[in-house]
């Protein structure tokens, strides 16, 4: 009989994901006006990650407000995507994202720097797991358009592993220094 209570507990916290963290970006409250007066709705926008180097966001609606987060966030875990980070703390390169009329760009930065970067941004960054790295928002305020910016720009994110393998080369080719192969030319 213990085996079995243990079993069962093993399985809810399947069931829950301990690992990965969300972060409520925004709530809106929005109104249908029908015959005996307005009926309210709620829209959340959740970013959901791992902390690891995985994010996702997702957007739910409901009539209450709990709702519509467990529906973002379910969508949000569906949609993740992962993202190679550089010693684990920052970005391999800087990249620029776009979603319609947001624009963001995102600069690797030395350790210590921190997550400078605001509202939506930032919620992405730290569930991402990114510990140093320099953000701006260019276009759009929108957190929606935000949000989806800076995922498409990390999508762009490619690690040294990356255009090694796509070009066929060796990580040590990629990564040679510019004043090495000046030198070597001299010689």
């Amino acid at each position: 009989m213990a085996e079995r209570d243990n079993r069962r507990g093993r399985h809810n916290d399947r069931d829950e994901n301990p690992e990965f963290q969300d972060r409520l970006v925004a709530i809106n409250r929005v109104s249908k006006t029908v015959k005996g007066g307005k009926r309210f709705g709620f829209a959340a926008l959740v970013v959901v990650g791992d902390q690891k180097g995985r994010v996702g966001f997702g957007k739910g609606k409901a009539k209450e407000v709990p709702e519509a987060v467990r529906k973002a966030t379910e969508q949000a875990k569906r949609q993740m995507i992962r993202v190679p980070l550089r010693d684990g703390r920052t970005l391999h390169h800087d990249i620029e994202g776009r979603h319609g009329a947001g624009r963001v760009v995102m600069r690797t930065s030395v350790e210590g720097t921190g997550i400078i970067a605001g509202g939506p941004m930032r919620a992405v960054f730290e569930m991402l797991g990114l510990k140093d790295v320099v953000a701006k928002s260019l276009g759009s305020q929108n957190p929606y358009n935000m949000i989806r910016a800076t995922i498409d720009g990390l999508k762009k994110q490619a690690s040294p592993r990356q255009v090694a393998q796509r070009r066929s080369k060796k990580v040590g080719d990629i990564l040679k220094k510019p004043e090495t192969e000046a030198a070597s030319a001299d010689a």
